[in-house]
């Protein structure tokens, strides 16, 4: 199989080469690092792991911070041109397993979206001080409720897509970013009645860096089911658009 990992970067000098020798580990996977102009030369570095690894490690150059959704929204619209048979995504900072991949790809055998969750049974959170462990699980309670989804981890960020449900979802007319993007992915694929599976990882605080969360991301994901709510008529009906071109097959 042809696997596209695509791997948002902003200031991961630290940590990009040791997971891009995990990640590249497996046959068949390659990488994509989306690197948003970082400062401290994870753009270079990601130009000379790409010459280590020719052919399987290439690199997006965006011209400054844009935000997660929009680096993303990106590696997947190249992605999809590529035609790979799986795209995964997950982060740069070490907290997300390359060892996890190669289980959400066996599952994505029978679903559309699989969310490696924190909070699926089994999961579990590591390293996380208690309020924000706290907050990040109200937080997903909260979104869930609101917009009525059937995920435990709303915000997770280690994912495997099958291609054409991110072709069926218009990523052109996605605008959220931060934590908030992973919410609309999800809420989006749910529309459409695209078939989510969570399956449970252990999710790792990062070691070297510093982390991305900030009160701004946090308030944008709280907002965002009041957002996406009003305009989910769009969602609807390309919800039914879908289900009614399946009937006909």
């Amino acid at each position: 199989m042809d696997i596209a990992v695509l791997v948002p970067t902003y200031n991961e000098r630290d940590n990009l080469a040791v997971l891009a020798r995990r990640v590249l580990a497996y046959p068949g996977y390659r990488m994509l690092v989306i690197d948003d102009a970082s400062p401290d030369g994870t753009g270079e570095l990601a130009e000379s792991l790409k010459r280590e690894w020719p052919g399987r490690l290439d690199v997006l150059h965006r011209p400054g911070k844009d935000g997660l959704g929009r680096a993303y929204v990106a590696g997947m619209q190249r992605a999809l041109a590529e035609a790979p048979d799986l795209i995964c995504q997950m982060d740069a900072d070490g907290s997300h397993d390359a060892a996890d991949l190669p289980r959400l790809v066996e599952a994505a055998r029978d679903c559309d979206l699989v969310i490696g969750s924190r909070y699926a049974p089994g999961g579990e959170l590591v390293g996380w001080p208690r309020r924000r462990a706290a907050l990040s699980r109200v937080g997903n309670a909260y979104v869930r409720l609101a917009m009525r989804l059937p995920i435990r981890d709303c915000t997770a960020g280690l994912r495997c897509w099958k291609p054409a449900t991110l072709a069926g979802i218009s990523l052109e007319t996605v605008r959220s970013n931060g934590y908030a993007f992973q919410v609309e992915m999800a809420y989006r694929t749910v529309m459409v009645g695209g078939r989510v599976r969570e399956i449970p990882i252990r999710f790792t605080d990062r070691t070297r860096g510093s982390s991305k969360m900030s009160s701004g991301v946090i308030l944008e994901a709280l907002a965002l089911p009041w957002r996406v709510r009003s305009s989910a008529s769009g969602l609807e009906a390309l919800s039914r658009t879908v289900s009614s071109e399946s009937g006909r097959r």
